[in-house]
């Protein structure tokens, strides 16, 4: 449903190997966390997450506050075709737009979590309108509201539809979310919000939260603002990770908005450009503590690589019925999965937060009713997609590193 082109910013070997743009990216967040650590106006959401845990810092002499674990739940593709504005529409007694009802199905598990990361694959249109699915999506900015009634904290907003509706588009979104008290990452307005790491809140860790995407349709960044939205590239990826642990990170998240539309198992790219991602480490401490995949409108595997789990594709959590590139109709467009990761705090000194539990849970999106569905609930029926989803999530023996499905 969503077409693949180059990316015009990448150079150098491999489809997410490094650039000049990712050095020079690099090298100016480095110099702006190093100065301003803090938000300004135009960042507040990307500072503290809506759940905080409340962390004051201690007076001197004072024992420690005991760090505690925390749950951290991601989705994936929003993406609002035509038949998911009207029911919105619809849902609002057609007085405005209500997203709330369609994801009601997944608020249990959202709402449970310390902290819930969607993701936004559109960019949002003005309060009246007018709204496009396929294949330029502007959504109603009312998306942006439900998803934080649903329990959600953060979502990435790095996607090949990005640019659909150019600069203004992101503004909107941007602004939206924060209207809502949605924190965000990947897409930006400001040189100085696209240098900034998306800080959050979960128990007593601070979580960062960087999004990227491989490629925008071939729409150009907006003159002037080569930060308008991230792109995929490795070197630029690892440098914002560091940056991000400078800045107060204790668990650097990654999202990635990348692979191949219909193809459940990874492709060359996600695969090299995951070893690397989880191989990499600064003074024997792991850069990147979590990958959370999208794009591929289909559920893909979970894996643990180099001592990290990967989620290469959650699939979609929202979409009108979908048709894949041979145009036939693919359910397979309305199957996702949540993951849900449970870390634990430092062993001890010098070791970083470790995910102790790792769990995924079955959706699926009833196109004829418009609704979310947990099919990881015991009376959820759907017994046969629900098999299905397990199967292409465990299929590179993520069951061996101790992922299980969860409800």
């Amino acid at each position: 449903m969503t077409k693949r082109t180059a990316n015009p910013r990448r150079h150098g070997a491999g489809r997410y190997g490094g650039s000049r743009y990712g050095v020079a990216a690099a090298a100016a967040l480095l110099i702006t966390a190093a100065t301003a650590c803090t938000a300004g106006p135009d960042d507040a959401t990307r500072a503290a997450a809506p759940k905080p845990a409340g962390s004051a810092v201690p007076k001197a002499g004072a024992p420690e506050t005991p760090r505690r674990g925390f749950s951290l739940v991601a989705s994936g593709d929003v993406l609002p075709h035509d038949s998911i504005i009207r029911q919105a529409r619809a849902d609002a007694g057609d007085d405005g737009y209500d997203f709330g009802p369609m994801l009601a199905g997944a608020k249990p598990v959202i709402s449970r979590a310390d902290l819930a990361i969607c993701h936004m694959e559109t960019v949002y249109g003005d309060e009246d309108g007018p709204y496009s699915g396929y294949p330029a999506f502007v959504s109603p900015p009312q998306v942006a509201a439900a998803l934080k009634a649903t329990g959600y904290d953060s979502c990435s907003t790095a996607s090949n539809h990005t640019l659909d509706a150019g600069r203004a588009g992101i503004r909107r979104t941007l602004d939206a979310f924060d209207r809502a008290g949605l924190a965000h990452a990947g897409s930006a307005r400001t040189a100085r919000e696209a240098a900034r790491p998306t800080l959050l809140t979960a128990g007593t860790a601070k979580v960062a939260q960087l999004a990227y995407t491989y490629g925008t349709n071939g729409y150009p960044l907006p003159d002037g603002q080569p930060w308008a939205v991230n792109l995929i590239d490795r070197d630029t990826i690892i440098a914002d990770a560091r940056a991000a642990r400078r800045a107060g990170a204790d668990v650097v998240v990654v999202s990635l908005h990348w692979g191949t539309e219909w193809q459940e198992a990874p492709d060359a790219d996600q695969l090299s450009l995951g070893r690397a991602l989880t191989a990499s480490s600064t003074g024997g401490r792991k850069d990147v503590d979590l990958i959370l995949g999208t794009h591929a409108h289909v559920p893909q595997p979970y894996e643990k690589v180099n001592g990290t789990y990967i989620v290469y594709g959650m699939g979609d959590q929202i979409a009108g019925a979908m048709v894949n590139h041979s145009g036939a109709p693919d359910d397979r467009g309305n199957m996702s999965s949540i993951g849900r990761f449970t870390f634990a705090p430092p062993a001890g000194p010098g070791k970083g937060w470790e995910v102790e539990k790792a769990e995924f849970i079955p959706q699926l999106f009833d196109v004829g009713a418009n609704r979310v569905i947990n099919l990881g609930a015991p009376d959820s029926g759907y017994e046969e997609i629900r098999d299905r989803i397990r199967r292409v999530v465990l299929s590179r023996g993520a069951s061996a590193s101790g992922l299980t499905m969860g409800r």
